[in-house]
């Protein structure tokens, strides 16, 4: 028996070494050298280098003069410790009344009766960083109103941001709420 046992003691050993220590070792290691930035977190930084959130998770923006994101159905609303979706089905009735209020808030708000899915629905973990560029452009109205300039020079900003499908046809077009906001509080500073 000790004959049959002291091959598999070893070659638990060996890929518990390999796959288990090594292998993460040196991915880790080759994505910080490569990719330092995504690496750590995709951190973004105020001009005093303070952290002020990710680039790929969403947080909440409330004030008039941020764009805000999609609604989030994580803990109590981007909460990175509790992602996930509301799991609620379409027939849903609290969803369809989340919905419809958020909806006509955003009509009341903009006048128009066209609202982008996103507007009013959450991702799939609550956290998503990124709106459409017709949210984004449904915004900028309240955007400028909010820090006294020109509709047409905020949505020069969200237009900056505006980042194309990847390789040009992976995915949706989208604007990176934070990194917008961020440019928009260098370009258009109010005090706070």
């Amino acid at each position: 028996m000790l004959s049959q046992l002291r091959p598999a003691i070893v070659m638990v050993a060996l890929f518990t070494l390999l796959l288990g220590v090594a292998y993460p070792l040196g991915i880790t290691g080759i994505a910080q050298a490569a990719f330092p930035g995504q690496a750590n977190g995709s951190l973004v930084r105020d001009a005093d280098g303070q952290v002020v959130g990710s680039a790929l998770i969403g947080q909440p923006f409330a004030e008039a003069r941020y764009l805000h994101p999609r609604p989030s159905a994580a803990g109590d609303g981007y909460d990175a410790s509790a992602s996930s979706g509301s799991n609620l089905g379409p027939l849903n009735t609290d969803l369809a009344d989340r919905v419809k209020t958020d909806a006509d808030a955003i009509r009341a708000e903009t006048g128009t009766q066209v609202i982008p899915a996103d507007a009013v629905t959450t991702s799939a973990s609550g956290l998503d960083p990124h709106v459409s560029p017709a949210y984004a452009r449904l915004q900028a109205a309240r955007v400028a109103r909010a820090r006294g300039v020109d509709v047409a020079a905020v949505q020069a900003v969200i237009d900056d941001h505006t980042d194309g499908a990847l390789l040009g046809f992976i995915g949706q077009p989208r604007v990176n709420v934070l990194l917008t906001n961020r440019a928009l509080d260098v370009r258009f500073p109010v005090g706070t």
